[in-house]
């Protein structure tokens, strides 16, 4: 398993991981429409300073984080999915790890995301590395998300 920046190549590979864990997996229905960052990584994430990388086992792609860097030294932290047979093998630590390391060395002072409320797992997960439950008035900036049925989250650095 080895970590890399996004690539264009991969984007197909990265919809289909995507959208199969969101759709057959967590049943949260969401399609590709609701979710423009997918169809333009770039313009999405890279554009203003974010990142995206992916996760790969050989060429497969098993993984993806994004951080998208936002106003008032906030970033939102997106698309943390790992691919149901790697979970255990510690594939979403190492794809998260690359994530912090890389928003410490900006001007990010928040994370925030936003996770389905039946992603119990992830939840653990996320409250593990510090990150607080809050409600949309405790968000320093303004956050939109396709999936009404949220819990969001935030860390500060």
């Amino acid at each position: 398993m080895r970590i890399e920046s996004y690539s264009k190549k991969y984007d197909n590979e990265i919809i289909s991981l995507i959208l199969n864990i969101q759709n057959n997996e967590a049943g949260i229905s969401l399609s590709l429409q609701e979710q423009p960052d997918l169809l333009d990584i770039e313009q999405s994430y890279l554009q203003n300073g974010g990142k995206f990388w992916i996760a790969l086992s050989g060429d497969e792609v098993i993984g993806t984080i994004g951080l998208m860097i936002k106003e008032q030294q906030c970033a939102i932290m997106k698309k943390f999915f790992v691919k149901k047979e790697f979970r255990s093998k510690k594939v979403g630590l190492a794809l998260y790890n690359e994530l912090l390391e890389y928003a410490k060395g900006t001007s990010v002072h928040h994370i925030i995301l936003d996770t389905p409320s039946v992603a119990h797992a992830s939840h653990r997960f996320y409250e593990k590395a510090g990150f607080c439950k809050i409600n949309t008035e405790e968000l320093p900036i303004p956050y939109s998300y396709p999936d009404r049925n949220s819990i969001l989250y935030m860390l500060n650095l």
